[in-house]
């Protein structure tokens, strides 16, 4: 066994005992109580407000708690790798290096063609484990999905939650399984070819069980405030040992988890103003431990600033890719009609699509109404790919009030062909569990808090829903679901049986993306460039420009009845020499439950069915 510490701070396993290790300030004294024997040991001041020492003779499960000063309170590490029983409890020695990994051979994400499943352990199976989500990675494998993300996995308060508030950064939620368990649905995965990210909070902290203030008050900030409570202070007093905290907790998730990325929640509450921003040290340094091994780190920003997806030449913080709102936001007001709130600076017409797919973000720095001020930054030269569109994700379904998918709030056919747009488009794709089969689950906002939490919790909730003016109607108010009740958790797992009774859906999903996996323009393999038209108020044309000649491709959508085109002068419509177009999908077989096409599309007719999608190929004559 090594005698080198891998980690600043935390316990580690050197020699024949563990070394403890922890930045501590605020106290004068700090005791490691011993759970096995109630042995209590006095740690050794360091300079800068850490204290550490060697214990002997501890092994892997032993269980351990510090004792600040004269507080009768036991508390857990701050650095702890496992709460066996939550937060509130004694914190678990954990040895990394137990565990056989064999992924050696596993190169990481690769920067083309992907797609995204975002999932949430706790309801993506009746289990609600690490072990059984590894079950069904085979079947995500087949299905096409390259990327899976993580929502939070640290520990948090409560017996279920989303994982936003966390509290213990370095900790595996133990509900979920063991560290170990999280290692292996990895290392699955990794076999089946997929990459796995994680969704990290560095934003604020949960409000309950997290004791970082008993440690040391500076570990959040006094100069700002994020939108759930305190910031962490990234740019301080004393802010060095809170960004060698997180810098080493992305560092520890790469190393020790080969973890392949990030999702990094609202970026827009990280306040740092220092020289070197603290995500873009991070990304630095995480690319580091990864060495050979490709990361994939996307984040969520709601002021659109695309400085995070620009490369470090450019100032940028080097991200690979960003969430587009506006996408998403567009789509919802196609399928639903409905366009309050935060929905009612777009229209969900056919020009949005076409902006969407050729741009990515809508709002570039245009005013944008809801918000009374301008929203967004430029695209240009930026690829698509750097972009994440999706019709569904946690936030956006739980924010219908009723957690209701899409495609509970629209027509199957109309559903079919924004599905068709999401996985074809050049941007890359992200499905929300359950989303590839029609789940019936909804997929609300649940959180086991304490009374006191819970109460204030749920009134924040429904105060937030209240933008939405048929959410803030008393009528409605009522089938409002308590985040803390266990139903409220319990009713959003998935039931894969599903996959059989909705096989329409599912198939749909497959056959897309099969499509975009293996046809050399939409896998991006052959891919110039995208334009698009509107043919009528209601149909929508993409033109995917091959590197190939004579080998372009059609996207054409129909958001409305059926529609013959004549004349059709526009020249995204036109063949190439020698050529004509040949239908190869359409989002109206009956294979996915639609009506079937009249007629097939021709240089003398363009039948196009309504509410439909279909993709064209050149053909020779």
């Amino acid at each position: 066994m090594s005698n080198q510490r891998r980690y600043p701070v935390g316990a580690e396993i050197v020699d024949d005992g563990v070394h403890f290790r922890i930045w501590a300030p605020t106290a004068k004294r700090v005791q490691i109580i011993i759970e096995k024997n109630n042995e209590n040991i006095e740690m050794f001041a360091e300079e800068n407000g850490y204290k550490s020492i060697f214990v002997p003779s501890l092994k892997v499960g032993d269980l351990y708690q510090f004792k600040l000063d004269d507080d009768d309170y036991l508390y857990p590490d701050p650095v702890s790798r496992a709460q066996p029983t939550g937060p509130h409890g004694p914190s678990m020695i954990i040895n990394p290096l137990d565990f056989n990994w064999t992924d050696k051979h596993w190169k990481g994400i690769q920067k083309k063609s992907n797609v995204i499943y975002e999932m949430h352990v706790g309801t993506f199976t009746k289990e609600g484990t690490f072990a059984a989500a590894a079950i069904e990675l085979n079947e995500l494998a087949k299905l096409g999905i390259t990327i899976i993300e993580l929502m939070p996995v640290n520990e948090f308060e409560g017996e279920f939650g989303w994982g936003y508030d966390g509290v213990d950064l370095y900790a595996p939620y133990h509900a979920y399984g063991t560290p170990d368990n999280l290692r292996s649905f990895i290392d699955k995965a990794h076999s089946l070819g997929i990459g796995i990210i994680l969704d990290v909070v560095y934003n604020h902290a949960g409000s309950s069980g997290c004791y970082l203030k008993k440690f040391s008050l500076d570990y959040f900030s006094t100069r700002y405030k994020s939108e759930w409570g305190d910031a962490f202070n990234f740019d301080g007093k004393n802010a060095a040992p809170v960004r060698e905290f997180f810098i080493n907790n992305a560092r520890y998730w790469i190393d020790e988890f080969h973890f392949d990325g990030f999702r990094f929640d609202a970026t827009q509450q990280i306040f740092d103003s220092s020289a070197d921003y603290i995500l873009a040290t991070i990304v630095r340094s995480v690319q580091e431990v990864a060495g050979n091994r490709q990361l994939y780190i996307s984040g969520e920003n709601e002021p659109q600033n695309t400085q995070l997806i620009k490369s470090r030449d450019k100032d940028g913080y080097g991200f690979d890719a960003l969430w587009n709102d506006d996408f998403h936001h567009s789509a919802i007001v196609a399928a639903t009609g409905r366009s309050a709130a935060y929905f009612s600076d777009y229209k969900g017409g056919p020009q949005e699509f076409i902006s969407n797919l050729k741009y990515s973000f809508l709002y570039q720095g245009q005013f944008y109404q809801w918000q009374k001020k301008q929203r967004g930054t430029p695209t240009f030269g930026i690829p698509p790919t750097a972009f994440i569109h999706y019709l569904q994700n946690h936030d956006q379904i739980a924010n219908t009030g009723r957690g209701k998918r899409l495609h509970q709030l629209t027509n199957p056919a109309l559903m079919r062909a924004l599905t068709a747009i999401l996985l074809l488009g050049p941007q890359t794709p992200l499905i929300f569990q359950g989303q590839e089969f029609g789940a019936s689950s909804p997929f609300l906002y649940f959180a086991d808090n304490p009374e006191k939490l819970a109460q204030q919790v749920a009134k924040g909730r429904n105060e937030f829903l209240q933008q939405f003016p048929n959410l803030a109607q008393p009528e409605m108010q009522s089938y409002l679901s308590r985040p803390d009740n266990l139903a409220t958790f319990t009713q959003c797992k998935l039931n894969f049986t599903e996959r059989e009774k909705n096989y329409e859906t599912y198939q749909l999903h497959k056959d897309l993306l099969t499509l975009r996996q293996t046809d050399n323009v939409f896998s991006g393999n052959n891919y110039s460039h995208i334009d698009g038209a509107i043919l009528s108020n209601t149909i929508i044309i993409f033109r995917f420009f091959s590197l190939k000649k004579n080998d372009d491709r059609l996207l054409i959508v129909n958001f409305n009845s059926d529609t013959e085109l004549s004349p059709a002068p526009e020249p995204l419509l036109a063949p190439h020499i020698n050529h004509t177009w040949k239908l190869i999908w359409s989002s109206e077989s009956p294979h996915y439950g639609g009506n079937g096409n009249a007629a097939p599309f021709s240089l003398e007719q363009w039948q196009i069915p309504g509410f439909s999608a279909a993709v064209l190929v050149p053909d020779v004559k």
